[in-house]
């Protein structure tokens, strides 16, 4: 594609420490409180996000799965999360044993339905998973109501939203845990990787075991644990990467602002921000009845539009749910991502604003 939906903005600098990690030799660390990069990172983090803990893990998915862990999930109970997400959010909560159960979304920012939530809840719940889709910040002060009612602990799903605030507090600092991806295509990179975050000491130091087989000190394993230790090189270029994050989000959203403009006439629902919201805009998702037509002509212009997700994770062969959830299938069938990533020039912008325009014309 000429113009891909997302791509990582790496230069001399994540150059550079990665080739001093691979001359020292410190690959990676064993130690309680990991190596020096993936400490710097975690402080980095923290100071960003205004958390008193970071704890780095080797994926977003890593992340999720070891949060489950501090809770204690286990076989029989239950988790509700959205289907609207990618399938990590799912095989997390599938690989402790417990059973995700799929909520609906909400039409407006495709995040998780608080009254469809407040119906799924049985005596066997035991998380609540919301998800920040595309950077869209779930509807918090609604979802904290009902779980304190039923005394539900709360682990946002923040892969897609690092940078996203609500009332200028940060996605995944609201409740007990908060869990994001570093995967290539978000809006920092560590190549691979993925964190926590948390105010709660008790759960930043469970965490630490967890992500080293469950040990504190030598072979001295106190809870179930993996190995999901995040690399000196990918905590070292998560750590410059931390450094640029705040103009990567500028541009974002100066791409973001451009593009509605230029869009601001065709008949296409466009994405906003609600009042106290400020999106990081990792995915510029409108939504369209002619989103087939337009993502295979976009893709022929090169143009890499894409659909985040065509087909929900309960209707995926491997869950295969029953659940009725009406808003989750229209959006699968709607949503349409455009690229607005650093990378993405003013020219990229009209370009892509003036081949919808024709396209939206002829057909």
């Amino acid at each position: 594609m000429k113009i891909p939906i997302n791509i990582p903005f790496v230069g001399k600098e994540e150059i550079s420490v990665v080739t001093s990690i691979l001359k020292n030799g410190a690959l990676t660390s064993s130690a309680n409180q990991g190596g020096k990069y993936v400490q710097d990172f975690e402080k980095s983090v923290s100071k960003f996000v205004n958390s008193k803990y970071t704890i780095a893990v080797n994926s977003g998915t890593a992340a999720l799965q070891a949060a489950l862990y501090a809770l204690d999930i286990k076989h029989g109970d239950e988790v509700l999360i959205p289907s609207f997400t990618f399938v990590a959010t799912a095989n997390s909560v599938f690989s402790t044993g417990a059973k995700p159960v799929f909520v609906d979304i909400l039409k407006e920012n495709f995040t998780m339905d608080p009254d469809g939530l407040q119906k799924k809840i049985t005596e066997n719940t035991k998380a609540i998973v919301p998800v920040h889709l595309y950077g869209n910040v779930a509807y918090l002060d609604r979802i904290s109501e009902i779980a304190k009612k039923f005394n539900i602990p709360i682990i946002e799903d923040s892969a897609q939203s690092l940078g996203s605030t609500f009332k200028k507090k940060h996605t995944g600092t609201f409740f007990e845990m908060g869990c994001f991806s570093m995967y290539p295509a978000k809006v920092m990179t560590a190549g691979e990787g993925g964190f926590i975050v948390t105010n709660n000491k008790k759960f930043r130091d469970k965490l630490l075991m967890i992500r080293y087989h469950g040990m504190v000190e030598g072979y001295d394993t106190r809870v179930l644990g993996l190995n999901l230790r995040l690399p000196e090189i990918n905590a070292a270029i998560a750590t410059v990467q931390m450094k640029k994050l705040p103009k990567f989000l500028k541009t974002r959203q100066k791409n973001a602002e451009l593009l509605s403009k230029l869009l601001s006439k065709l008949n296409l629902n466009l994405p906003v921000e609600r009042k106290n919201e400020n999106v990081n805009w990792y995915l510029y998702t409108v939504t369209t009845s002619k989103r087939n037509i337009l993502l295979e002509k976009l893709n022929a212009k090169g143009i890499g539009a894409a659909s985040y997700y065509p087909i929900p994770v309960h209707k995926t062969p491997f869950y295969k749910s029953k659940t009725k959830l009406p808003v989750t299938d229209w959006a699968a069938s709607h949503v349409l991502s455009l690229p607005i990533h650093p990378k993405v020039t003013t020219k990229n912008i009209g370009f892509i604003a003036k081949t919808i325009s024709e396209i939206l014309w002829i057909n």
